[in-house]
């Protein structure tokens, strides 16, 4: 080494260490915007909430409608004072009876569905005999056609029995529409649970009825709730059997709330209130059940 490039590490030794540019100077990766950090962190979250606001926004505007004062019903301003003539106008007619009829009706109807479509979907799925594909196929042919194909034969088979304007009478028609949902339903959460488990009871000295008891209903019990919440919906949202075959006594909410459109004008308090009030047993019922309806609608979706 020369004396003159010894001379010049020495220098060097003695500055220090050689300072680098700064990274933004020398367009290096810079770091990201607060704005870019903070919706990256919560920008799903954002997204559902806005998703949520406008799939909920017609449920929202109706619920607002019916604690809005009925002078102001069209009023375009969210800032009104709060009042609950609406709700307590529908106490002075029988709004209350149709209600608790459509309660009733859908109750029976959901618990008889599930009482009769729940065994029979369970034959269908373990038992083998001749025609039972086209047997499940004619189930599924009866939810097809339109309710006014079965109208008339009901209305005058209910006149000559006696059953018309009846709960009762009601909850059956529904029963019709809510065995199909509930056999065809269940029939592919039979299907999942292995017949191996009830094989194992049979050894055990379990009965046919006992493993279904013990065995495959406990292991189809999301599917269970699922259905049991499509059938209530289904008997509880339904008009047209309930306008066709019910007069004055076992009038159901759907159809109270028609009433309320009258020649001289509409009760549009009167209407949002009853709205109010027809969601809440469907949002509760799905509330109370919502852990397993979840699991049972998304049942099969995913493949181990």
């Amino acid at each position: 080494m020369t004396s003159a490039s010894r001379a010049w590490t020495l220098e060097n030794v003695e500055a220090g260490p050689v300072q680098s540019a700064p990274t933004g100077a020398t367009g290096g990766t810079r770091a990201k915007p607060a704005w870019r950090a903070w919706l990256s962190r919560h920008g799903r979250a954002l997204t559902v909430a806005l998703l949520l606001l406008v799939i909920l926004s017609p449920f929202l505007w109706l619920v607002q409608l019916a604690f809005r004062p009925a002078a102001d019903i069209f009023e375009d301003s969210l800032l009104f004072k709060p009042t609950l003539d609406g709700f307590l106008s529908l106490l002075q007619g029988n709004f209350l009876k149709s209600f608790g009829n459509s309660l009733l009706v859908s109750t029976l109807s959901t618990g008889f569905s599930l009482l009769i479509g729940v065994p029979a979907a369970y034959a269908l799925t373990r038992w083998q005999f001749k025609g039972r594909d086209r047997i499940a196929l004619w189930i599924l042919v009866t939810r097809m056609a339109p309710p006014i194909a079965f109208t008339i034969p009901f209305f005058l088979a209910y006149q000559y029995l006696g059953l018309q304007d009846t709960v009762i009478g009601l909850a059956i028609v529904y029963l019709t529409f809510n065995l199909a949902i509930v056999i065809w339903l269940m029939q592919t959460f039979f299907e999942a649970v292995p017949a191996s488990l009830e094989e194992a009871a049979w050894i055990d000295g379990c009965g046919i009825w006992q493993a279904f008891w013990r065995v495959s209903l406990p292991l189809t019990a999301p599917g269970l709730a699922a259905t049991a919440v499509l059938c209530f919906i289904f008997s509880w949202n339904d008009f047209f059997y309930a306008l066709i075959l019910t007069r004055t006594n076992a009038i159901t909410a759907p159809v109270a709330i028609v009433n309320f459109l009258q020649y001289e004008g509409w009760e549009w308090s009167k209407i949002a209130a009853s709205g109010t009030l027809v969601m809440l047993p469907v949002v509760v019922f799905t509330v109370v059940v919502r852990k397993y309806l979840v699991r049972g609608l998304t049942a099969g979706s995913v493949k181990d």
